[in-house]
């Protein structure tokens, strides 16, 4: 049995923590978060054996890998989601696809790019996936593809598993609980069809982004809560320059663009869409 005592956290420690985490991914931490701290961090400071944690940033500035500096920001971000958190998103989103189905009729027109930002353990990709296959079949014959990133590299790849408790099922309807396959294990798997449709990939916002867009539709849901004011305007400007013209931006229900705003509308509860009209495509 670990004491849960055997670490204390300086205030400069603690503010060697909050700087190196705020350059590194963006992320601002407030004093209410010391506990938090200490209890995820320490983990790692057992495993490495260091004494304090500011040996532990020592540690990190001098001889920590880039594997050990990952470690460090999976210990502090938080991932917390579900399956159709938030429904009236979703609702919207079918919604919206079938719009562009009955638009995008030509068949160089038929392409559908979503970004899920933040997707944590892969609920929300995989509810746009199987949401959309399950409203519109026709979407199997389309160029449709789903991008999920986070800054997390331990979420991702339990996302790219495809497998979750069959407790996560918990107050579905039974229509929804049938789009996922029973793995008899007390486990429930992502079919292979919908699977497929997502890529998943580890991404730090802070960062150059290497996917052009553009994207129909773009989730960003309880990640900007974690930036200070300045950031989440630059990262709410930077996801509306890679959002397609008429497209929609899906933020946090305690979130809103800020100064990244004024390429967007507010049609919805957290629903922006892009101001930039889009083209209708020819038959």
């Amino acid at each position: 049995m670990t004491d849960p005592n055997e670490f204390t956290l300086s205030d400069r420690e603690f503010e060697r923590i909050r700087a190196r985490l705020y350059e590194a991914a963006g992320i601002s931490l407030s004093d209410a978060k010391r506990t938090l701290v200490i209890a995820r961090l320490s983990k790692i400071l057992r495993a490495l054996r260091l004494p304090t944690f500011g040996a532990y940033i020592d540690y990190l500035e001098t001889q920590g890998s880039g594997e050990d500096a990952q470690d460090f920001v999976n210990a502090l971000t938080t991932n917390l989601t579900r399956f159709w958190r938030e429904e009236h998103h979703f609702e919207h989103l079918n919604a919206y696809v079938g719009d562009l189905i009955k638009t995008r009729t030509s068949q160089a027109s038929k392409r559908l790019r979503i970004w899920s930002a933040g997707c944590s353990t892969g609920q929300e990709p995989y509810t746009i996936a199987l949401g959309l296959l399950a409203a519109w079949p026709e979407l199997k014959r389309w160029d449709f593809k789903i991008l999920a990133t986070d800054i997390d590299t331990s979420v991702i790849a339990k996302a790219a598993t495809g497998l979750y408790p069959e407790g996560e099922l918990n107050g579905l309807s039974p229509e929804r609980v049938r789009l996922f396959e029973r793995s008899g294990d007390g486990r429930v798997r992502i079919p292979p069809a919908v699977a497929s449709l997502v890529s998943f990939k580890p991404l730090n916002l802070m960062t150059q982004w290497p996917m052009k867009g553009p994207f129909d539709a773009i989730f960003c849901r309880n990640v900007a809560i974690y930036f200070d004011k300045a950031t989440q305007g630059e990262v709410f400007g930077r996801l509306g320059q890679i959002l397609a013209p008429g497209g929609f931006l899906y933020i946090g229900h305690s979130e809103n663009l800020g100064s990244g705003g004024t390429g967007f509308r507010l049609v919805g509860k957290t629903i922006y869409q892009s101001r930039q009209e889009r083209a209708r495509d020819a038959a």
